[in-house]
């Protein structure tokens, strides 16, 4: 297991192709808009490290029987997908933003499964792969990406039918050692602090798509790879010199555009060529897996209700009945989203392979409640932090010697309360629902693991309506059909 500096030091390593605002960026680990999300994956390496919260961060491997990162781990049963929802929660609340790692823990699961899958039925060898790439991963305690959304072109279309092949990665070459493939990864969370990058399809195929129906892992720095960051509100606040209006100026997140442009992966690092027939479920397993580790989200939202509380107290309004009750509410929200996630958990079942994977009806329940809850605890923080939140002077305006004086005088709250802790406070809330951070609790709520749409449709997919029915008829008096 690495510790938190190791970590740090591993990435200086890798030879990462980063393009961020037109730019080359030559120091990723330093550079100071990139750096806070580098520091939230450091936390999963530091907290595994401490003893108040190495059981929920470490794990056996079933491989080895070493202690391992959680991260790193494959479900063995129900306890350990239980420790995953209170692993994230935790995080949420220690870094107020999206740690990074979940997607390829999902990853990881989800084709510890498929692989096992696909050999029973074709007798390939995708799992005995598998297996080799997993070891690998745990010895090395390596932080991966999950690498699923398409570019996707003209939702309208299937992959075969694009105006541009490449809008959905595809194998364009195939030899004696590997593949090429060619495409691009959109919306990847995290991506430039990741060792490796484990490709999978994003929709269930038919035969004609089959060379999109693709799986597999490459070193994050493999030649051919070119990341774009993505812009997200107020990212440049992070160059000033005041670390006040930034709100949260420890950790963070990015996104990133992940191009492959002829890109060779060897035949060992393949877990799926072809098998068309499992990218859906392939697409399944991950999508329930990744919509059960929106605990953090709860984590996220624990510091916001905090904030809020705090900021109630500032404002010398935290006796009012009316914001009690908000909070209150927010805190109902937010409990609410974790029965959810800890249900899915709690219903667990092992799949052939021997993994355990969560309540896939459940885990889909708890995500589009994450689609909805956040939202509501935003507004209602928004609400209780007035408008103050997005209408203050900035940091500099505090200490400048003109004006400085004036800042103090008018932004006076409770007795006692300094001018500048009101101020952070207020810009914790605005980075938490309006700023940067907004990015992982709000828009990634929303369409992080699959858009509402896609939970909804997997949720009366999963739902047995005709026991539902048998149920009411039976207590009425309505005969079975097969009595009458």
């Amino acid at each position: 297991m690495m510790t938190a500096q190791q970590y740090e030091e591993s990435l200086k390593k890798l030879k990462l192709v980063v393009y961020m605002f037109g730019k080359r960026v030559e120091n990723v680990v330093d550079d100071p808009i990139l750096r806070p999300s580098m520091n939230a994956v450091a936390a999963t390496y530091d907290l595994a490290m401490r003893p108040e919260s190495a059981e929920l961060l470490t794990a056996v491997s079933h491989l080895s029987g070493k202690k391992i990162n959680r991260f790193c781990h494959i479900h063995q049963n129900r306890e350990d997908l239980v420790k995953k929802s209170k692993m994230g929660r935790m995080l949420g609340g220690h870094t107020a933003c999206c740690f990074q790692r979940c997607v390829g823990l999902d990853a990881l699961n989800a084709l510890s499964i498929v692989t096992y899958d696909i050999d029973a039925k074709y007798g390939t060898n995708y799992n005995e792969r598998f297996i080799k790439f997993l070891a690998h991963v745990q010895e090395n305690d390596l932080t991966c990406d999950g690498a699923m959304t398409d570019p996707k072109g003209n939702r309208g279309l299937a992959p075969r039918d694009q105006a541009d092949p490449d809008l959905y990665l595809h194998v364009v070459e195939e030899g004696p050692n590997g593949i090429v493939v060619t495409g691009a990864k959109a919306h990847q969370t995290g991506a430039v602090n990741s060792h490796e990058i484990i490709v999978m399809p994003t929709v269930a195929m038919r035969e004609e798509d089959k060379e999109y129906a693709v799986s597999f892992a490459v070193p994050s720095d493999t030649q051919g790879i070119t990341y774009i960051i993505g812009r997200q509100s107020c990212d440049t606040r992070k160059l000033e010199a005041g670390r006040v209006d930034v709100g949260n100026a420890m950790f963070g997140g990015h996104e990133a555009l992940v191009v492959f442009d002829r890109v060779f992966v060897p035949w060992e690092r393949v877990f799926m060529h072809r098998e068309y027939e499992f990218a859906g479920a392939l697409v399944e397993k991950f999508a329930s897996y990744h919509r059960q580790s929106y605990a953090c989200k709860v984590g996220v939202g624990d510091v916001l209700i905090g904030a809020t509380q705090t900021v109630a107290e500032y404002n010398g309004a935290a006796r009012a009945s009316h914001i009690k009750d908000k909070i209150i509410e927010m805190n109902q929200l937010n409990e609410t989203l974790y029965c959810g996630c800890i249900a899915c958990a709690s219903e667990g079942r092992p799949e052939p392979s021997g993994t355990y994977m969560v309540d896939t009806l459940l885990a889909n329940v708890h995500k589009q409640n994450v689609t909805r809850f956040p939202y509501e605890i935003a507004r209602l923080a928004q609400d209780i932090a007035g408008g103050l939140m997005v209408t203050l002077p900035s940091e500099a305006d505090l200490l400048s010697p003109e004006i400085g004086n004036w800042i103090e005088k008018y932004y006076q709250g409770a007795e006692g309360v300094a001018v500048k802790d009101r101020m952070r406070i207020l810009r914790l809330i605005e980075n938490l629902t309006l700023g940067s951070a907004a990015v992982g609790y709000l828009t990634e709520s929303m369409h992080g693991a699959g858009s509402p749409q896609a939970q909804r449709i997997m949720i009366s997919r999963l739902v047995d309506m005709k026991a539902k029915q048998r149920k009411a008829k039976r207590l009425c008096g309505i005969a079975a059909e097969s009595e009458r």
